[in-house]
């Protein structure tokens, strides 16, 4: 393992982790700690920055650290741990508050899509959340951060801050520039009922994902019921294109086949959209069912939960305590 790559990321604890998250983040976290060091944080401060259920946080933080466990991170060679665990994560989040400017936060184009018409009545922890997130990254010095491309603006809104750190402090090469890890192959999971939506636990009908703790019975019917065409599988990609929501089935299926949207075509095309789905349905429910039972399984034993973040929060405790004493040294606080 190369020591100088230092992979961080986190998840808010929204609960309820479908296919999108399982996909886009999960099965590509298990693969990084592999080849390198990772810091995986359950980013409660970032989850409330719209009004929580403080019972249901806590819960959703569980059931996020059950799901990183249950699709094969493993707390002893990745460091996991709730991000209001380790103060040094607010502590830096203020003075990179003071090195951000007002500027670069009314570019992020999140903060008006989360906001919406009314942005007076959003807080001001949904404005300046990208300092946090710029924080929980360089806290540790973190030089890769797996992202999608929703968040990729944020993580250059981090280099920045750490450029201009560096900068104004005379610290060179200080803070390292953090690097995007972006996956060749995933590509976005959209809802199974608009074609044109990410897979999203905020749409109102269950019908439009498939969550890791579904059952097979579940995967079945929601596959079932999603939304296709009534025409044959083309035989070529551009044809797809121009049906959402039949392009996400094959992408679906082609990235739980492990086979490229060509060789899925091949494959399908002529067929009616029932036969992808029964193939789909069979795939998903071997793929996912496993996963969920054992989300369940771990969510009966909370003590072993608690017990995973605490031992990851003083490992990263150790890293971000390090790192603070420097930070305060350059600015000069004593």
């Amino acid at each position: 393992m190369n020591k100088k790559k230092l992979v961080f990321s986190g998840v808010q604890p929204t609960g309820n982790l479908h296919l999108g998250n399982y996909l886009g983040a999960l099965k590509n976290f298990v693969s990084l700690q592999k080849e390198m060091n990772c810091i995986y944080c359950v980013v409660d401060l970032h989850a409330i920055t719209t009004f929580q259920n403080p019972n249901q946080l806590r819960n959703n933080v569980l059931e996020t650290v059950a799901s990183f466990v249950a699709t094969g991170l493993n707390p002893s060679k990745s460091i996991i741990f709730n991000q209001s665990a380790v103060s040094g994560h607010t502590e830096l989040a203020w003075i990179l508050n003071c090195i951000s400017r007002i500027g670069w936060l009314n570019r992020m184009t999140q903060f008006k899509d989360k906001a919406g018409s009314d942005k007076e009545k959003a807080s001001v922890g949904l404005y300046i959340y990208p300092n946090l997130m710029a924080a929980d990254i360089l806290l540790y010095k973190a030089t890769h951060v797996p992202v999608g491309a929703d968040q990729k603006q944020h993580l250059e809104l981090s280099r920045d801050i750490a450029q201009k750190f560096n900068n104004d402090f005379n610290c060179k090469d200080f803070f390292p520039l953090p690097e995007p890890l972006i996956p060749k192959n995933v590509s976005r999971v959209m809802s199974l009922r608009d074609g044109n939506k990410k897979m999203s636990k905020s749409e109102e009908s269950d019908y439009s994902r498939i969550n890791l703790k579904d059952s097979a019975d579940e995967i079945n019917k929601k596959i079932k019921k999603a939304k296709s065409d009534s025409d044959q599988i083309p035989d070529n990609l551009k044809d797809l294109e121009k049906k959402p929501e039949a392009l996400n089935l094959v992408n679906i299926y082609s990235e739980i086949s492990k086979s490229t949207l060509e060789k899925v075509l091949n494959e399908m095309s002529g067929k009616e959209y029932s036969f992808l789905k029964k193939k789909l349905a069979e795939l998903l429910i071997n793929e996912i069912e496993p996963v969920g039972k054992e989300i369940k399984k771990l969510l009966g034993d909370k003590s072993h939960l608690e017990s995973i973040l605490k031992k990851g929060k003083e490992k990263a405790n150790i890293i971000a305590e390090e790192n603070l004493k420097n930070i305060r040294e350059k600015v000069g606080l004593i």
